[in-house]
């Protein structure tokens, strides 16, 4: 199922969804096959995250003074 486009948290959130969606029915994700939920899960945020031009990291960095 193709992902949905867009950069806000519902798109993301729901593009997460679809991905291990489709892992817990075929057990991969594209060409990667994940061994546990919580690797598909970590693969699912990064593949989501990358689809909307977002990072991971959010929290801003301390600047030196």
């Amino acid at each position: 199922m193709p992902l949905k486009k867009g950069t806000n948290q519902a798109v993301v959130s729901s593009n997460i969804k679809t991905l291990v969606n489709e892992w817990e029915k075929e057990g991969s994700i594209g060409s990667s096959h994940p061994a546990t939920k919580q690797k598909a899960v970590k693969q699912a945020v990064a593949i989501s995250l990358e689809k909307a031009g977002k990072s991971r990291n959010t929290q801003p960095r301390e600047r030196k003074k």
